[in-house]
């Protein structure tokens, strides 16, 4: 029997996708954003979503619309600096965060997606990420109602040299939700530029995985070494086309030099 995982609407692939359901969410900064899946959720109106990402977009973009809607209670996330409307919510109490550094993030999903149940790693020894105390969520007056807890380390030895390490638990997530560049029938993803870094390993990290793609092609069309994504991971597939809208965070130019 053909495999064929491809969906006829972003609304069709995520019409299962319940209130508090938990998320991994590709993206990075403004990149690779599922933004089709991303707007079907919104109109839907499923709230109480717990999501992991790298960030959560800005105040119009990526998942800062479905934040600006009161849909996400929960963001585990390590970088949050370019949304305002989060900073309001964590800081009255109307968000919960779960700050972490973004390689361990990156680890934790793809962990997750291994089978891998917990890893050891360097980063974080030493500070609140290890030691506990970091602020997940606020009370309305600013009083803290949760903080994180301290994580168990063990020494290893590095080239002969003792060292501390910090246990980190893997992430899956109930759906993954990802935006590619090219995809098959069969859901093997080829991702642009950016958008790689935490797409796969937030593919990998859902039960179930739907994937927004620019262009949709026949099994066989990808040459297996630019598969970037195998498609066992992946579970439904949406083509969007090429003529979708993609942001940047922060546009840097410089004025050209004058003539002589």
């Amino acid at each position: 029997m053909a495999i064929d995982k491809t969906y006829g609407s972003a609304a069709e692939a995520v019409a299962d996708i319940q209130d508090g359901a938990t998320l991994a969410v590709g993206g990075f900064g403004l990149s690779g954003n599922p933004m089709a899946l991303i707007r079907a959720l919104e109109e839907r109106g499923v709230k109480h979503l717990k999501v992991v990402s790298n960030n959560c977009g800005v105040d119009d973009w990526g998942l800062g619309l479905l934040l600006r809607n009161g849909q996400i209670d929960k963001m585990t996330s390590s970088y949050v600096g370019e949304n305002k409307e989060f900073e309001r919510r964590y800081l009255t109490g109307e968000l919960e965060l779960e700050l972490t550094p973004q390689g361990t993030l990156a680890e934790k999903l793809r962990a997750g997606g291994s089978g891998i149940a917990a890893f050891y790693t360097r980063t974080g020894v030493g500070t609140q990420v290890q030691e506990g105390g970091l602020p997940q969520l606020y009370n309305a007056d600013g009083t803290v109602a949760k903080a994180s807890a301290p994580k168990p380390t063990a020494t290893f030895d590095v080239d002969g040299v003792p060292k501390e390490f910090v246990l980190e638990e893997a992430i899956t997530t109930d759906f993954a939700l990802v935006h590619a560049l090219r995809g098959d029938r069969h859901g093997n993803l080829v991702f642009n530029k950016a958008a790689r870094q935490f797409s796969p390993p937030a593919a990998m990290a859902g039960r179930i995985c739907i994937a927004q793609v620019e262009e949709l092609v026949e099994p066989g069309e990808i040459d297996p070494d630019a598969v970037h994504l195998p498609g066992v991971f992946v579970h439904r597939i949406v083509e969007v086309g090429h003529d979708i809208e993609k942001r940047i965070e922060r546009r840097t130019v410089t004025e050209a030099a004058e003539e002589a």
